[in-house]
């Protein structure tokens, strides 16, 4: 597969039209951005000013500072340089890795939630999911989650690989670098932050290499491209400006061969940091990755993955991404499979789980009381979750954004005690505009009024159940002293006829003694007449013998 002598060359990537290459993002700070970083960096820190050498531009910049909030912080900022004379330090040793704790590479502070563990690592997982499946257009059937073992040095990788379109190298370049997204203009798609891809793998893990195949459509050729974006290599090295990377392949007659843009030494310099900085040793082990794309397809390889302070990883890939992966989408094609570790994921629709259904219409409006948009509206299924009878403490509306779970179990209504547990609630709004990382709303007036109409739908469903359970109460109770006043009526029955039943007894004893006592009375009579009879018999023998003698 190695290509022959004196093949031209290509950069590592490209924007389109571009006729050099564009392998290095420059960093520089920003004088005049004061925004408070609102994710990852502490109060008063402002974020970085990221110009990719492909463009520049108010929309760059723009795209630059949703990034900056959503990296660990520090991973924009320029290395310190050595203020006296003397050269700087010489970089860590091979082998000595950045801290594995995400936390620690900046100041940031996450808090579980309801579904358990950190929602940016969620938000993470779910944005690569959200990539797989809106490649369903470009013929994906699949995406797969698994977890592999790190040759190199024996740790634990991520692997997430669907056979969706895959990328050209244009496309790859646009992928891996700062702040660019295609899909920002593209309708229903759920993936529209441009740097939805770096900051997810950003959160799961230090590094990541990506490798994809295109089917090159429109009379173009296959190729396939890998590429890297690897926090360690820039950390440990002291890389001034964010380096990423890629090397690229176009299909021949016959054979994959080289794809070069510029000379075949800056491919060789990409293809050497590959191989140094990810977790395979050659050309060859990393072309064998392609084996399980087939014809197209992108497989994404995250490393050094982040741990907690027990040395354990953040995000439990059993059981955490199982549970939200199957609640993440409202509706999932039916060509689409999504598969964690060898076992598919089962899609659940918890308006499955709902008892006491009820289906509510909603229909935002403007300020003057006119509808933005006569079709703009939403169905909100609210109920009670079939095990509230156990207590079970949640509550709160699921509320989804093109398909996509946004507010998991969102409290519109938090009340002390058990008022409003156990009720739950479904819907989709596609008028209300997600935050960048996709686990909140922008918080407008729209949702604003959204969330007082919840509010007050869960009142009214709650206090409308609340009247119809006591009245079925009411008529349970009426229910049960009615039966209770037949089963006296028929138990006093019962012990008149008991009584009646005692008296016929007393008087037939009554009676029977009477005749008893009256038999034994003529037995005694009769006994007394036979001892009379016996003693005049005994008489007359008695004289008869003195008779005789005489």
């Amino acid at each position: 597969m190695a290509p022959a002598a004196g093949e031209p060359s290509a950069a590592a990537g490209g924007g389109e039209g571009d006729t050099e290459a564009h392998a290095v993002i420059d960093v520089s700070s920003s004088e005049t951005d004061s925004d408070p970083d609102p994710g990852f960096g502490g109060a008063g820190k402002r974020p970085r000013r990221v110009v990719a050498t492909a463009g520049s531009g108010r929309e760059a910049e723009k795209r630059a500072r949703i990034l900056a909030a959503a990296v660990p912080p520090g991973f924009l900022d320029p290395l310190p340089r050595p203020s006296a004379p003397p050269p700087p330090p010489p970089p860590p040793p091979r082998g000595r890795r950045v801290t594995r704790q995400f936390w620690n590479a900046g100041d940031y502070d996450g808090k579980p939630d309801l579904l358990g563990g950190d929602p940016s690592l969620r938000s993470a997982f779910a944005e690569l999911l959200d990539n797989s499946l809106d490649e369903v257009a470009n013929g994906a059937t699949y995406v797969n989650i698994d977890m592999l073992e790190n040759k190199k040095d024996g740790t634990r990788m991520v692997s997430v690989e669907d056979d969706g379109g895959g990328m050209d190298p244009d496309k790859m370049w646009h992928c891996m670098s700062l702040g660019y997204s295609a899909k920002s203009k593209v309708k229903d798609t759920i993936g529209q932050y441009g740097n939805g891809f770096k900051t997810s793998t950003m959160r799961l893990g230090a590094d990541v290499l990506v490798l994809s195949r295109s089917c090159g459509n429109g009379g173009r050729r296959r190729t396939q491209s890998i590429g890297m974006l690897s926090y360690t290599f820039l950390r440990e090295t002291r890389k001034d400006d964010i380096i990423v990377p890629m090397i690229d392949y176009e299909k021949g007659q016959q054979y994959w061969k080289r794809m070069m843009r510029t000379t075949s030494i800056d491919w060789q310099t990409s293809l050497a940091t590959i191989i140094e900085w990810s977790p395979y040793s050659s050309e060859a082990e990393l072309l064998q990755e392609f084996s399980s794309i087939k014809e197209q397809g992108t497989r994404i390889i995250i490393y050094n993955l982040w741990e907690n302070e027990q040395g354990e990883l953040e995000l439990d890939f059993d059981t955490d991404v199982n549970s939200y992966a199957s609640i993440l989408y409202l509706r999932v094609p039916s060509v689409f499979q999504m598969i964690l570790r060898g076992k598919e994921i089962e899609h659940h629709n918890i308006i499955g789980d709902m008892m006491m259904k009820n289906h509510v219409i909603y229909k935002p409006v403007m300020t003057d009381g006119f509808p933005r948009d006569i079709d703009m509206m939403t169905d909100v299924t609210i109920g009670f979750v079939k095990d509230a009878k156990h207590h079970i403490p949640i509550q709160g509306f699921n509320v989804y954004h093109k398909n996509r779970l946004i507010k998991p179990f969102w409290r519109v209504w938090a009340l002390p005690g058990i008022q409003g547990r156990g009720v739950i609630g479904v819907l989709e709004v596609n008028f209300v505009e997600p935050a960048h990382d996709k686990q909140d709303f922008e918080r407008t007036n729209s949702l604003a009024r959204l969330e007082a109409r919840l509010n007050l739908m869960q009142k009214k469903y709650c206090i409308m159940k609340m009247e119809e359970s006591l009245s079925r109460e009411l008529h349970i109770e009426r229910d049960k002293n009615k039966s209770l006043i037949e089963r006296l009526e028929n138990v006093q029955k019962q012990l008149e006829t008991a009584n009646k039943e005692q008296e016929a007894l007393v008087d037939i004893f009554t009676e029977e003694r009477a005749r008893r006592d009256q038999e034994v009375e003529n037995q005694r009579t009769k006994l007394k007449e036979a001892s009379s009879t016996i003693q005049n018999l005994l008489d007359q023998l008695n004289a008869a013998r003195s008779c005789r003698k005489n």
